[in-house]
């Protein structure tokens, strides 16, 4: 099962308590609409980690490198919870050169994004009101999260895979069709090629977001 990432913009905090210093984020905000993922938009609604958080053995990154370890929810330098706004954790970092580093950066606010991984556990599909393909995420695994220099929106092949499953399509022609940016024509043939384009919220990404 591949995975996916996705991130949150939501600043993350440095919280110095002793010689702990903690930095403080959200991984996800729920019932929010990401930018335009190649032809959709998606959303994480409430309860998507109240699973995994209980039984996964999350591990807290920096950029999502494994070689940049931060914490761990299993020896309790991570936590995590799902509050009324979305996924929160906290990371206890390590007083080594790279959570020292990190810290610097967050008390600096150079780094003031979060992102995290996961596999797909159930998800569904519809459109946004304004007819846009809009996948709302409903279970996952978490696999790590952490705070992330670049916020990263990136489509993914499991994405995909998901919606060809959903819609009895076949793969490749929606992955085609995302490079395109062209979903909606795929999902809804007889869509007017004059239909308004989506609204600034799920704007154009170009081909940087790649499928993968």
């Amino acid at each position: 099962m591949t995975f996916e990432r996705r991130t949150a913009t939501e600043g993350v905090e440095l919280r110095e308590e002793g010689d702990t210093m903690t930095a403080i984020g959200y991984a996800s905000v729920f019932n929010r609409l990401s930018q335009n993922l190649g032809g959709f938009v998606e959303r994480v609604a409430p309860n998507t980690f109240a699973k995994t958080i209980q039984e996964s053995d999350v591990r807290g990154l920096f950029n999502h490198d494994a070689n940049l370890v931060l914490g761990r929810s299993k020896s309790g330098t991570l936590r995590m919870q799902e509050d009324e706004k979305g996924l929160r954790y906290e990371i206890d970092l390590p007083n080594t050169t790279l959570g020292r580093d990190l810290a610097a950066l967050l008390q600096r606010g150079d780094v003031s994004g979060s992102s995290f991984g996961f596999q797909t556990i159930s998800d569904n599909w519809g459109t946004t009101d304004d007819g846009y393909p809009l996948r709302t995420l409903t279970e996952v695994r978490l696999r790590d999260l952490g705070p992330v220099l670049f916020p990263a929106y990136e489509a993914s092949e499991a994405s995909l895979r998901s919606l060809a499953e959903d819609r009895s399509i076949d793969l490749q022609i929606l992955v085609d069709a995302a490079e395109r940016n062209d979903l909606r024509s795929v999902l809804d043939p007889q869509e007017e090629e004059d239909e308004t384009e989506p609204s600034e919220t799920h704007s154009v990404v170009k081909r940087s977001w790649g499928i993968r």
